[in-house]
Order: structure tokens, then sequence, then C-alpha cells
């Protein structure tokens, strides 16, 4: 894995990011050349920058301009990347005292780099501004809240019903069958809490019908399932939604229906029918191919029966997802439901088998129709491991950031014999230093154009996954991560319940229910006040601040306890300390605020102060710190 050293002022390297302190907003087009800007600390002996590109497979380097020096003494250079691909990608040249090196996505380095760590311009356009302008809050229907009406729905033969204290079951059969009762207008009554929150976008979980709890299993897309209200509640949840200002996204699987899905009822029944050919067929005994009851094999997720995996290959499964009249990909964008775009389940197999591999080409199409449908509509992938080339390919606006952000925080805030094990891996988890955390998150940002990463669904959980609380270990860590998390480029993602406290060993047990009870009296075992307070405290600091939600990013300082970070606009720079221990402390440049000025607490334990020998960081920890410098 690539490492930063850990040193007392990482400031004193040259920079650069894609904001727009150094590259103009817009999206380019080919074609055009696009001013860039390094920007130099005199400490760091540059005395010459180059950009370096590959234009038809062959390096090329240009000489930057040095345009100015900054108040605080940083020499600026300025060059032009020619566009000259939907994504290109270019790094710098620096040469002075020392020798040359190379600044990428990555930082700086003393030695001869690959490619895959440069900046990158595209001119794929990027998610939906709205996507950024406030957190995503994520629902799981069925352990939300039930409306009056819940109670006089009958219960189908496949669930296990549950009262609304109960414990989830985290593995079994109970795991997916277990039924709390939670439905769509219980959502609805309780929208007031995701706006105090200051919730941007209500994503929900599947709604269609299945024979599960998690509805990953559609029965049909047709419409949505009546345990949770049917359409017509669907609609009011959308009104009510909207009605507070906030978006609505959907979720949808392409990569599979279930086995009880009617077109594979079809499928099944007749050979020669079309929906026999929506389906991918293969060999029984096969990795991951199922048999049916007259011994046909077919295609399911990870081998599972009960997800028969479609054929991307065949018009007619276009022609049903996303083209046809009733076609959910575009029908559910449309009133009364209104959506305002989609997540998709496991986006990194849609289109994938064996040789066979139309994911790029399923994903741009799934964007050309949403977008043609509605214009600002967003669409998000579910990818858990390196989604970095499905990114580049102009499909999916952004993704899920499992591997550039969930992984990262948990190694380094997890505690220490953590009780689960490491996201997606059958090991133990592992409390790593500082510098491991920055390292594995510049490596998958350096991966993707920036305005991807300023638009990436980072999260400390999900339903699929451990709760942050169960990982962390303790309410001041909890504290920590979700102040990472409001600060870091990207839109933040929170699992309901994550905010007040929720606990659970692995996605299946951490899918709680919501302690309305307890919340109304203003707190209880299962509704910590306190951590709900730390929310949306940090909730309303990012939405105040054009540096945390459209800004750069700039590391400060990387220990082992301790990581420190800039976060600039043109108008705002915002220092934030993260602290998950005691350590060193550090001083940054005076310069960083305006002579005679101070640092300004946005929130947090730990006091920056402005001195003669520069701005002091004390060392205290755990604890954070969020101060706007200018």
């Amino acid at each position: 894995m690539h490492r930063i050293r850990a040193v007392t002022n990482l400031l004193d390297q040259p920079h650069h990011d894609g904001s727009a302190l150094h590259v103009p907003e817009g999206t380019p087009t080919l074609g055009d050349r696009v001013p860039v800007r390094v920007r130099v600390p005199q400490a760091a002996g540059v005395d010459r920058v180059w950009l370096r590109t590959v234009r038809d497979g062959e390096p090329r380097l240009s000489e930057a301009v040095r345009d100015g020096d900054t108040p605080g003494g940083e020499a600026s250079f300025v060059t032009e990347v020619d566009v000259h691909n939907p994504v290109t990608p270019y790094r710098f040249l620096l040469d002075g005292s020392g020798g040359y090196r190379w600044l990428d996505g990555r930082g700086v380095h003393d030695r001869d780099v690959p490619d895959a760590g440069s900046f990158r311009l595209t001119t794929h356009a990027p998610a939906p501004a709205w996507l950024g302008d406030g957190l995503v809050y994520q629902v799981f229907p069925d352990r939300f809240a039930r409306s009056g009406a819940a109670s006089d729905r009958a219960v189908p033969d496949w669930a296990a019903p549950a009262a609304w204290d109960d414990e989830p079951a985290g593995d079994g059969v109970l795991a997916g069958t277990q039924l709390y009762g939670g439905d769509l207008d219980g959502i609805t009554e309780h929208l007031d809490h995701l706006v105090a929150l200051g919730v941007g976008t209500v994503y929900l979980t599947p709604v269609f019908p299945g024979r599960s709890n998690h509805r990953y299993d559609a029965s049909t897309f047709d419409h949505v399932d009546p345990l949770l209200g049917g359409d017509e509640a669907y609609a009011r949840l959308s009104a009510a939604v909207h009605a507070r200002g906030m978006r609505l996204m959907g979720d949808i699987t392409t990569n599979h229906t279930g086995q009880e899905h009617e077109w594979f009822a079809r499928a099944l029944a007749d050979p020669t029918s079309p929906e026999r050919g929506m389906y991918v067929w293969d060999e029984p005994g096969r990795p991951d191919v199922a048999t049916t009851p007259d011994g046909a094999g077919y295609a399911a997720w990870l081998g599972f029966g009960s997800l028969p995996k479609l054929d991307w290959s065949s018009p007619e499964t276009w022609r049903r997802l996303v083209t046809g009249d009733r076609a959910p990909i575009t029908r559910y964008l449309r009133e009364p439901f209104g959506l305002d775009g989609w997540r998709v389940d496991v986006a990194n197999m849609t289109g994938r088998w064996g040789s066979a591999d139309r994911a790029h080409d399923v994903a741009r199409e799934l964007r050309a129709a949403v977008v043609g449908e509605r214009p600002d509509a967003g669409l998000i992938a579910e990818h858990f491991h390196d989604a970095t080339h499905d990114l580049l390919a102009g499909g999916w606006h952004a993704n899920m950031n499992y591997t550039g952000f969930t992984r990262p925080a948990w190694s380094w805030l997890a505690q220490h014999g953590s009780p689960v094990a490491a996201h997606g891996l059958p090991v133990a988890g592992v409390r790593r230093p500082g510098s491991a955390m920055v390292a594995a998150m510049r490596d998958f940002d350096a991966a993707v154009p920036w305005s991807v990463t300023a638009r990436q669904w980072n999260l400390l959980g999900s339903h699929d996954t451990p709760r942050l609380a169960t990982v962390v270990g303790s309410a001041e860590l909890v504290e920590v991560a979700a102040t990472l998390l409001f600060t870091y480029p990207g839109t933040p993602v929170v699992f309901a319940g994550d905010e007040v406290g929720a606990t659970g060993d692995n996605g299946e047990h951490a899918r709680t229910t919501m302690a309305w009870d307890q919340g109304a009296r203003g707190g209880g075992p299962r509704w910590d006040a306190a951590t709900l307070d730390v929310y949306r405290r940090l909730s309303a600091v990012r939405r105040g601040s054009s540096a945390l939600r459209d800004g750069g990013l700039r590391w400060a300082v990387v220990t082992e306890d301790a990581v420190v970070f800039l976060r600039e606009s043109p108008t705002e720079r915002v220092l934030v300390v993260l602290a998950r221990g005691p350590w060193a402390g550090a001083v940054l440049p005076g310069h960083l605020v305006a002579p005679g000025a101070s640092p300004e607490p946005l929130y947090g334990q730990v006091e920056v102060r402005a001195t003669e020998a520069g701005i002091v960081v004390p060392g205290d920890g755990p604890g954070v710190g969020v101060h706007r410098l200018a």
C-alpha cells in the first residue's frame, strides 16, 4: 500500500486538487483547454513545474507559468490541460532542490510513479448538485416506523412477525423473514425528525413486493408492496418529502429479480417465451449457477437460487426495465411518485457474466434513460470493492463509497479487539494508524475525477454492515467518525438509527427499529440524545460552509492517532482536527489566518489558537475541532 510519511506539516508540500481553487468549475467538452493551477509553498524548494499528460499513448510535457504568489508565500503555477479524451489524466513534474519529484492525486513522490494516481478531468456530467445540499438518509422501510394502518394488514406466509422492540436476527432464515411491519405512511409521519437532522435526500431500500423483509427479491416492479401501503402510500410519502424541500431516491435491482418474479415464473413455464431470454442460463454445477426443478441451470446472485440473474443482451430486458411504457427505471420518476433518482443494487454485477461484460453500456444507457426522463435525476451505484473503472465510464454518477471512505475510517477508529469482522472479509478487523487511513483514501480518491469524489456517497454504515457504534465502541469515537463524515469531500450518508446510537454486529443484526417512544421521552437505551445532538450540529455546520460542501481537500498533519486537513473554497477555509487519542500536537503556518484574526470555532472540543509561532493545534484526544480560518 502507498504510505504517507507522518510529518509535522504536510502544508509545506505542493498541492493541487480538482476543486474551484485549482480547476475552473463546470464540465469540459472534448477539445477544451482547461487551466489548472498548482500551489507551491516556498519551503517545498520547487523552481519549475511541468504538466504531464498522455496523448495517443505518448507522454507530453508542457511547462507551467508562475503567475503570482499568495499572501502566505505560496507560488502559483498555471498551465492548460487539453481535454482530448472523455477522461483525461494528468500530473505534475516538479523540479528544484533535491531533484525532480511528481505530484499526483496521492501526493508528492520522490520516485517515479504509475499513471493510476493521476488527476483526471472528465467530460461526463457530474451528479446533480442537490445530492450535496444535505445529508442522504437511508431508510429500511420495515424497521423505521409503523403507521396506524400497519396492524390491519395480513402477515404473508413467508414472514415471522416480530414485536417492534425485538432484537433483529443476525443470521439464519429469520434474518430475512423477521417482519416488524414498518410502512411508508410511518415514514411520512416522522419526516420532521429528518428535517431537524438536516436531511437533503431520503433514500429508501426497495419497496417492491418480495418474499423477504429486505425486498431485494422483487416479485414484480409493477406496483409497490401492499404491506408498505401500496402505490398510494408511496405517492403520499413522495409528496410529503418534496413539500419539505427534500428529495426522494429509490432502490432497484438491475442485476436480478426474485425467484418468484412474474417474469421468471413465465420463463420457467414456457421455454419459448420472451421472458426466457431475459435471464442468464448456464450449465448446472458451474459457479453461481442454480438449478430449476426440471434440471435447467440459471445464473443467480452469488449462487442463491432465489435471485436469478437478468441477461442484458436481451432486448426484452431493456424493454421491460428501461425503455417500455411501464419500465420501472423511468415510470417511478414520473408523478405520482416523482422519484429524484435511483440507487442501483449490486451495480458492479449488472451486465456481467463470464466473458460477457456489458456493465458500462448498461450503466450509460441507464443514465441516459434517467436523465432523459428527469434532467436533474441522480444515479448511484452500489459497488463494495474497487469501482474505479466503472466510475470512469460515464454511467453511474457516484458510488456508495465503502472502499474509499467506510473501510479506511473503520480501520482507523475500530476499537482494539473489535467484535465485528473486517467489512466484506472473513477476517477480524484491525486498528491501523492514521497514515494507513489517509493512504487508502488518497488511493481511491485519486483514481476517479474530482467531480466524482465530490459527490461520492460516504457512509459509516448501512443495512449491509455492522453499526458504527459497535465498530468503534465509544461515544467519543462515534463523534470523531461523524465529524469525519460531515467534513470530508462527498455526500454524507446516514443509515437510520446511527444518529441515535444504534448497535449491531453485522448487516442483518444492524437492521434495528427506531425507538420513537424513547425519543419522545428525551432518550433511552435505544435512543441516545447526545449522539443525536452531535449529528444535528455537524449537519448544520456542513450546511453553513461552502468549504465543507464544495471545497478542496488538503492534508495538513497525518500521525498515528490524529489527522488534520483543510477544506478550501474560493470564499472560505476550514481546518478540521480529528484525534482518536492523545497525540503530540502540531504548529501550522500562521498565514492560514489573516493578521490579527483568530480561528473561529464551528464545532468540537479541540481549541486551535493563532500565536506568533503559527496556528497551534493541541494534542488533545479523543476529540475533534472544526474551525473557520478565513
